[in-house]
Formats: C-alpha cells, structure tokens, sequence
C-alpha cells in the first residue's frame, strides 16, 4: 500500500472520528436510533446543547440542537430521547433549574389523562420554571428598591442637618445643652432637700396620715349610721300611712262615719242632692225678691202675698 493511500485512509477515519467525537459531546450518538421531538421558545433561559432531559427525575435523553426558527427571534429545540417510555402528545417540556453552579435542564411532564401518545417528530407543549437565581433577583428587586430609597433619604436627612446645624446654631445646642445640665442639677439638689425634710418629718407624716385614715373611718361610720337612721325612719313613717290609708278605706267600704254612709247610703246622696236643689232655689228667688224676706217700714206696711216666681 503506497503512503499516499495509507494518508488519505487516516484522513478520513480521523476526520470521521473528529465528527463522532463532536456529535458525542453534543449529547447525540450517530449509531442510534433515538427518538426526537421538538419545543418552541421565546427564551431558553441559557439552555444548551447536551443538557439532560428527564422525567420524574430520571434521565431519558439530551438536547440534540438549538437554533432560530425566523427572524422573530423565537428558538426551536430538538429533543433527543433515548429511552422508550412513552408519554401523551399533549405533555409539557419545561426548562427549569439553573442556579449559581448549575445550568438549566429540560423535564418532560407527562400528561396521564390524554391517551394520544406522542410521535417521533411532533412538537410538545413548551414552558419555562424560575430557576434559584431568577426567584433570589424577584425576591431581592423589591428590597434592593428599598434600600436605594432609604440610601437616598439618609444621604437627604444627613444634608439637611448639615444645612441646618452651621457654627451658630452648633455653639447654640451646646448653650442649650449646657442649661440643660444646670437645670438638671439644680432639680437633684432640691430632690435631695425635699428627701432631707422628708426624712426628718417622716414620724409626723406618718401620724398625719394614720389620723386621716381614722377620721376618714369615723366619718364612713356616721355616714353609714345615718343613712341606716334615716331610711329606717322613712320605711317606718311609710308602712304607718299606708296601715292608715288602709284603715280609712276599710271604713269607708263598711260605711263608718259621714263619708262612708255618703258613699254606701243611696237615699242621702238623693235628699243632699235635693237639698242642694232646693237650696240653689231659694238663693236664686231671694236675689230676684228680696222683699219677700225683707221687712223694713217706719210707719208700717201691710204684707206683700207670696207669689211663685215663674
């Protein structure tokens, strides 16, 4: 074998080789027949070739390709699965994972209700899981925004006080606070006095207090002694009226004494009520002819003869 012949042979199993090696390395192995699918994406999240794709945790194949389908931008993603479970059309590739050491993997979730089971070639439900370092930055968003205020209100407090407390008014809080002090050991000096005079009184305080305490105890007993007086003597007046009303009113209903026969007794109620009558006649006809009952003459007159009035 001449060496120009041995050298094209090396070529070509070196070359052939170097593409099996590359393809291997992408997570596809020429001599297989596995099965592929496909997912469309807005975004991979840093996706890369060669990553796992599992279900349930377990690993069935890679990510064979990447690539843009058009000029939207939108990113189709082959995938390779070696194993020969099979799964509905309708389940789900998802991305998810990625972290401060790991990259992102794709996950297969099956989807048990439909019974449709997916073919080589058809393209799957694609979503995409937060992975650790997308949940931190949504966590941490909100607290780096508020902590930036708070920098920006601190650095604003600490130059307005800067303004504000010039060498006058510097010199005017140390005045202040100067004062302050005099004024505070001035109180504990006469603290003190008060706790001397106390000290010394403190005998005659306290019977100040035990005389007030037992005056404020008599006083509690004549209160109490009065009020047990006075209500005794107003329940007893009270139970002495009504045994009266009550003694009254049993004589009125038996007819004892002048109201009672006026109430019981029907035919004295009738001769008052014509004495009355008879009364209101005589002071009304007397009015209307004095001269009937009135007499006066010096030389004497003979008597008028009574005539009914109309």
């Amino acid at each position: 074998m001449k060496k120009e012949l041995k050298a094209g042979i090396l070529a070509i199993v070196a070359l052939a080789m170097l593409i099996f090696g590359y393809n291997y390395l992408k997570g596809s192995n020429l001599f297989d027949s596995s099965r592929v699918f496909y997912a469309i994406y807005d975004d991979v999240e840093g996706l890369s070739a060669s990553a796992p794709i599992t279900i349930n945790g377990y690993q069935v194949g890679n990510v064979s390709d990447i690539s843009f389908i058009d000029n939207t931008g939108k990113l189709i993603v082959t995938l390779s699965i070696d194993h020969d479970f099979q799964f509905s059309e309708s389940s789900e590739a998802k991305i998810y994972g990625g972290g401060l050491i790991g990259g992102k993997t794709m996950t297969i979730v099956p989807d048990i209700g439909n019974k449709e089971m997916a073919q080589p070639g058809d393209t799957l439900q694609s979503s995409v899981d937060e992975g650790l370092i997308e949940l931190v930055n949504e966590k941490l968003s909100p607290l780096k925004d508020k902590i930036e205020r708070a920098v920006v209100s601190i650095d604003t407090l600490v130059s307005s006080v800067n303004f504000i407390l010039d060498s006058e008014t510097k010199s005017s809080v140390k005045t202040s606070f100067a004062e302050l002090n005099e004024t505070l050991q001035s109180l504990n000096k006469a603290s003190q006095e008060i706790e001397k005079v106390v000290g010394s009184n403190s005998e005659n305080i306290d019977k100040t207090f035990q005389n007030f305490k037992k005056t404020s105890d008599n006083l509690v007993k004549v209160s109490d002694t009065l009020s047990q007086i006075e209500f005794n003597r107003i329940v007893s007046n009270a139970e002495e009226t009504v045994l009266r009303f009550k003694k009254i009113s049993e004589k009125l209903d038996n007819g004892e004494g002048s109201m009672g026969k006026l109430l019981n007794d029907e035919k004295l109620y009738t001769n008052l009520e014509k004495a009355t009558k008879e009364l209101e006649e005589l002071l009304r006809d007397i009015k209307e002819n004095p001269k009937r009952y009135v007499h006066f003459s010096v030389f004497g007159k003979n008597s008028v003869k009574y005539k009914d009035s109309e």
